[in-house]
């Protein structure tokens, strides 16, 4: 790790002072995406319609998979932290998990909802695609699109307030390679081939191992993650499956640091989609999914000095199915219409639990030792999780009209209708003004409404940490937001104001109950409101630099950062060479947790990037790095004794690849 920390540490401060040798042909430029193609890249989860980020009527982050590489990160989680309004840190619930924060709110319970290729990773038993998908390799990643901000008016539950959508790569024949500090080894491999004009297939593997970093409180945060993902085209038909596990023991599960703590997840996707017409005015397409997510975790739950420790945990299994289809149509006034119908349903088919206490005649955890089971043991047929076996039934019909007013206003006017079965039924609608002043600045009124369904864990979870409230009504949140575009042949830059009235928000709070620790409720309504600002700056060929800031007027909901920041430069040094540094700013967090305790985190920064040589037209080294002075600090979270979870230290890895 010292060689690899002395390592970048000198080849970043050489790098930065290399005179440049050489322009970049068009040919060459290996690492840059043109200033022209950013300005013009195209986003469809927004709208449905083929949009510019200039004329998405959403405020939308894009970041290509050249970008993505020169931020030095490996989980696409952590590029929300690059993106205005939302960040991602650990939390309580396995520590490793990435927790999401959007637009000053911060909760454990799925509010961005998280996609691959379009196809939603959040399932029903805990919101959050984290939980069961927690580490996407960004190996396997071609783009990855935010909504900051509603989304329920297209995909529903969940796109509550952001959304992100992972496009993987299928057009790529590479071979890569890492290892890296703490114990870190990796590989992946990507193939694409067409049979003929009408069939192709494509296959990606990634699999990654690391020891961990060891912290005071005797621990290690391992990881260990397969991704698996495969799909053939035949002339209108396309066939899609995925496969991921991770397992990510040790470190911190249900707010306990110990050895013993167990958490492996997995999930399981099959996808077929068939294209009935697509020509100049009508595309009709029909699909169907299914997605299965088990996870089998246990974690501390209390400590004991003269008897084994006392660990909990799920053993669960959740299904998806999915029936959808969906038009777009572009009249003779060239309004264009989206629209779509939608049957899911989204079941717990499994509610075990996962002990080191057990009691088979009584079939309760009894925490005495004459119960222990020497270990930690899975018991699928638990009664007391019996109510968790739950099936969600959804009926859905959207539509959106795009509107070109004149040649300066365009319009778009939708709406989502959700009937959630013995839950109750939501309008989402969406409305939206893209007025163009003159080429280079736009303007934009945007209004949007969203909800999220609660999920059985709230519903119905039934522990030693949280019972559920079978009452609980969906979250709701209705968005206003004024937008300013500006754009040259040098420069982009966006300000957005937002305003949301969030109301019926489900928390975790403490209970009175001796049964558990907490129970959920919609607690609050409530509103805040806020300024992201972001631009992107490409002076020459050579060199851009990309920030970001977000500020909150209102304090956020659960204690979370105020105002945060980031930096992000590159620089070809050559046709062979490109540096990157990249900068996040964290500002200080104050608060007392439930339990009394008080949190104070000052003021931070991390400071990351990446070292690139294109060795040959096939094949390239990096240097990537992540918290590069391994800066130590704390993120809060309400359900720890003093409110601290560890953020991680420095990581850095080397990285080769080769394209055949």
């Amino acid at each position: 790790m010292k060689l690899l920390r002395c390592s970048a540490l000198f080849s970043i401060a050489v790098a930065s002072i290399i005179p440049l040798v050489a322009n970049a042909t068009d040919e060459q430029d290996l690492f840059s995406l043109s200033f022209e193609d950013l300005l013009d890249v195209q986003v469809d989860i927004a709208s449905k319609t083929s949009e510019t980020l200039s004329s998405v009527p959403s405020t939308m982050s894009v970041f290509s998979r050249k970008q993505i590489q020169a931020l030095g990160v490996d989980n696409a989680y952590e590029v929300m932290n690059f993106v205005p309004g939302m960040q991602s840190t650990r939390g309580d619930w396995v520590g490793a998990v990435p927790k999401d924060y959007a637009r000053g709110v911060y909760l454990d319970s799925g509010n961005v909802l998280v996609m691959i290729n379009g196809e939603r990773v959040n399932e029903s038993s805990f919101g959050k695609a984290s939980v069961y998908m927690p580490y996407i390799p960004i190996e396997v990643i071609e783009k990855i699109e935010f909504i900051r901000g509603p989304g329920s008016a297209l995909y529903g539950s969940n796109a509550f307030l952001g959304v992100m959508n992972i496009v993987t790569s299928k057009e790529r024949n590479a071979l890569q390679l890492v290892v890296g500090s703490n114990g870190r080894y990796g590989a992946t491999g990507q193939f694409n081939t067409s049979f003929s004009d009408d069939t192709s297939l494509f296959a990606s593997i990634s699999y990654d191992q690391k020891d961990g970093e060891s912290y005071p409180q005797g621990v290690k945060d391992p990881l260990e993650a397969l991704y698996l993902e495969a799909g053939v085209d035949y002339k209108k038909l396309k066939l899609r499956a995925r496969y991921n596990e991770t397992s990510l023991d040790e470190f911190l599960n249900l707010a306990g640091y110990s050895t013993q703590n167990q958490h492996t997840s997995d999930n399981t996707f099959v996808g077929i989609k068939y294209n009935w017409v697509n020509n100049d005015k009508l595309k009709l397409d029909s699909s169907y999914s299914y997605t299965k997510h088990n996870i089998s975790s246990a974690g501390l739950i209390a400590a004991f000095d003269d008897i084994p420790d006392f660990l909990l945990g799920p053993a669960w299994q959740t299904t998806d199915s999915k029936f959808e289809t969906e038009l777009s149509y572009q009249f003779e006034n060239q309004w264009q219409l989206a629209a779509g119908i939608e049957y899911a349903e989204a079941k717990q088919v499994e509610a075990g639990v996962r002990t080191s206490y057990y009691d088979d005649e009584s079939m309760l955890v009894i925490i005495n030792p004459a119960y222990y089971q020497q270990g930690i043991v899975t018991v699928m047929d638990f009664p007391e999780f019996a109510s968790l076996k739950y099936t969600f039934e959804t009926y859905s019909a959207y539509g959106q009209l795009k509107i070109p007013y004149s040649d300066a206003l365009t319009l778009f006017v939708g709406a989502r209708y959700d009937d959630v079965k013995d839950i109750d039924s939501k309008l989402s609608p969406r409305l939206a003004a893209v007025y163009v002043i003159n080429p280079e600045h736009t303007v934009k009124l945007q209004y949007g409404e969203s909800f999220r369904t609660p999920v059985t864990n709230e519903l119905f979870s039934n522990d030693d940490v949280t019972v559920g409230n079978p009452s609980l009504r969906s979250e709701s949140v209705k968005t206003t937001e004024l937008v300013w575009h500006y754009q040259t042949s040098e420069l982009q830059a966006n300000a957005v104001l937002f305003y949301n009235e969030l109301n019926d928000f489900i928390n975790i709070e403490p209970t009175q109950s001796t049964d558990a620790l907490f129970t959920f409720a919609n607690s609050f309504n409530t509103q805040n409101s806020g300024i992201e600002l972001d631009g992107t700056w490409q002076s020459s060929k050579e060199f851009s630099v990309t920030g970001t800031y977000t500020q909150y007027f209102e304090d956020p909901i659960n204690a979370s950062f105020k105002r945060f920041a980031s930096l992000v430069s590159s620089y070809n040094l050559s046709d062979s060479w490109q540096v990157s540094l990249n900068l996040l700013w964290r500002d200080k967090v104050e608060v007392s947790s439930v339990t009394g305790a008080h949190f104070k985190q000052s003021a931070y920064s991390l400071v990351g990037g990446s070292l690139k040589w294109q060795l040959n037209a096939n094949s390239q080294l990096m240097l990537k790095a992540e918290n590069l002075f391994g800066k130590k600090y704390n993120v809060f979270d309400p359900r720890m004794d003093n409110g601290a979870v560890a953020g991680t230290s420095e990581d850095l890895s080397l990285h080769y690849q080769f394209n055949f």
